[in-house]
């Protein structure tokens, strides 16, 4: 079953007055792109996760967060007295030097200042990273139930494309039948209008060469065993996008060759709508996990 690489998922929970969220997004990529953005009380943690990360979403541009909201009301942070006290003067003297009025709403800048806000040291033990491995589990099966929804989407489409693709493989043979007549007539008959005299067995001998080489039994072929082989492919249990985008590379080489050997309009018309199915699969292929 086919699994795409877009996704979300979120999961909160209540740890011991603080509310821990986790968020993680995923696009397609042709690698594992991760970004991981985590407080500072699990930074130790930061590289197992990581691996753990890399193993259940094996590719795609991931961006995963943990953030922390305080739900007591007890402060969590405090004035840093000796920095304040330093800005505060700092402005005033600068103010007089330049001739500038002093700010009004002195408060609210310093705070805003760097260091002024000192917060306290908070350090998490293994039941609490046990808890939040839970809750990033929860999100990541989040985003797996989205990329497994998005990808019968896709499945979907792409049975569609492979199907409209083998029906306008059967039209072909239509024109194929009586293409070589056709071809082989014209060029004898040219050659008459010119009345020159010719050797008919050498002329029998390079129209034989001429006729094989737009022959495309080979391509019809090939082509059909592409289209069953991308059909298995989209079956299998995960991991499929490369695989696929591969197989959507050599249906496009038959069906350009067929294109290049048509010498007919009809069978020329139908190798542009083939064109047009699979360049709906290729765009959509990359979305493939």
């Amino acid at each position: 079953m086919i699994q795409s690489m877009t996704g979300f998922g979120k999961a909160s929970q209540d740890l011991d007055g603080r509310k821990v969220t986790v968020e993680i997004k995923s696009l397609n990529s042709k690698q594992l792109d991760l970004s991981v953005r985590i407080p500072n009380i699990y930074k130790e943690h930061e590289m197992t996760l990581r691996n753990s990360l890399a193993r259940q979403l094996e590719r795609g541009k991931v961006d995963f967060l943990i953030y922390i909201e305080n739900t007591t009301s007890e402060a969590s942070s405090a004035i840093n007295q000796p920095i304040l006290e330093s800005y505060y003067n700092q402005i005033k003297e600068s103010a007089k030097t330049l001739g500038i009025a002093e700010p009004t709403d002195w408060f609210q800048i310093l705070t805003r200042l760097p260091d002024v806000m000192k917060y306290e040291s908070q350090e998490a033990d293994e039941q609490e990273w046990k808890n939040v491995l839970e809750i990033a589990g929860q999100a990541i099966e989040q985003l797996n139930n989205f990329r497994r929804q998005e990808g019968a989407m896709l499945q979907k489409l792409f049975e569609e494309k492979i199907q409209n693709i083998r029906a306008l493989l059967a039209e072909v043979d239509q024109y194929d039948a009586d293409r070589i007549e056709k071809i082989k007539s014209r060029i004898t008959e040219s050659l008459e209008n010119l009345n020159v005299d010719y050797d008919k067995n050498r002329f029998e001998q390079e129209l034989i060469y001429y006729i094989e080489k737009l022959d495309i039994n080979e391509e019809k072929s090939r082509l059909a065993n592409h289209l069953s082989y991308f059909e298995k492919t989209m079956k299998e249990d995960k991991g499929q996008g490369k695989k696929l985008g591969f197989i959507s590379q050599e249906i496009g080489r038959e069906i350009n060759t067929m294109g290049s050997k048509s010498n007919n309009a009809g069978m020329q018309q139908l190798v542009v709508r083939m064109k047009d199915e699979l360049e709906q699969i290729k765009e959509q292929v990359l979305n493939v996990l």
